[in-house]
């Protein structure tokens, strides 16, 4: 199996020095990429999901003959620099955002997905992608809630804010299933101090304890959740959840924000322990 995948720096806004890193499973460490060979490893969706992975979950755990399933360990010492790419862009339309709702596998905080301006460009991305939607992933263990690991190192939770291609679909769900479909900013998070910009996220919460519910949120500006390092991994991945279609290019935060544990253990009460918040 070999996966590629990408490390980029540079606010989001043109930079002098941006950079990323390409890194493939089986490349040995060091600054040279030699020949590719089979991974002996299992990707963490391999060695972790499973028909316990969420009792909502029916059928496959793992799309037929897949070859890019995520979520995957991150092996940073085999990250290899690529000059060629540029810095990734973003800007998000705060008023594009809707409401906050309980799926009953976890709440997303919704956006508009016609706003035209309102998403992510440069990078990996061959296009503008449009914000659709973010949510959190943790576990019932503070320290072991991320789907993606790095070194085998897991974090207490995982924010995902997913765009789609408008280039290529006429919606955002025939993207979901197709190929460059989707682009999902992936941003770790561990126990420290509390987030001041997520507070009126946790806040909304108790509002909406029951399935299907929904509350409408105020103008809400995601890119106040991305860390201050704008340092990132890419690959070309596949959504973690059904029907987990090989259509993501994954964005992986190199660097961490930080939450209370309060903040954590509130929202944790509130929805599923699987994930949390946000979408569109």
């Amino acid at each position: 199996m070999f996966r590629a995948m990408v490390l980029g720096k540079g606010p989001y806004k043109p930079s002098s020095a941006p950079f990323l890193f390409r890194w493939m499973w089986g490349v040995p460490p060091g600054p040279e990429v030699g020949p590719e060979w089979p991974c002996p490893q299992q990707t963490c969706m391999q060695s972790r999901r499973s028909s316990t992975w969420h009792p909502r979950w029916t059928g496959q755990v793992s799309m037929p003959g897949g070859t890019r399933q995520s979520p995957i360990n991150i092996q940073p010492r085999d990250s290899v620099y690529d000059p060629g790419l540029p810095p990734l862009m973003v800007s998000y339309d705060a008023a594009s955002c809707r409401h906050v709702r309980n799926t009953g596998y976890l709440c997303q905080v919704e956006f508009d997905e016609a706003a035209e301006g309102s998403g992510i460009s440069g990078g990996p991305l061959e296009n503008h992608y449009r914000l659709k939607q973010f949510h959190f992933h943790w576990g019932a263990v503070d320290m072991r809630g991320s789907e993606h690991t790095v070194d085998g190192h897991t974090f207490a939770a995982e924010l995902h804010l997913v765009h789609w291609n408008p280039m290529r679909y006429q919606s955002y769900q025939d993207a979901v299933v197709g190929e460059k479909g989707l682009a999902v900013i992936a941003v770790f998070l561990e126990l420290g101090t509390t987030h001041q910009a997520l507070q009126p996220l946790v806040d909304i919460l108790p509002q909406i304890k029951h399935k299907d519910t929904q509350v409408a949120l105020s103008p809400f500006d995601p890119s106040c959740l991305l860390p201050a390092c704008r340092d990132y991994w890419t690959y070309a991945g596949s959504l973690t959840t059904p029907p987990l279609a090989e259509s993501v290019t994954w964005i992986i935060h190199k660097r961490p924000i930080e939450v209370a544990p309060s903040q954590l253990s509130i929202a944790a009460v509130f929805v599923p322990h699987t994930a949390v918040l946000c979408q569109g």
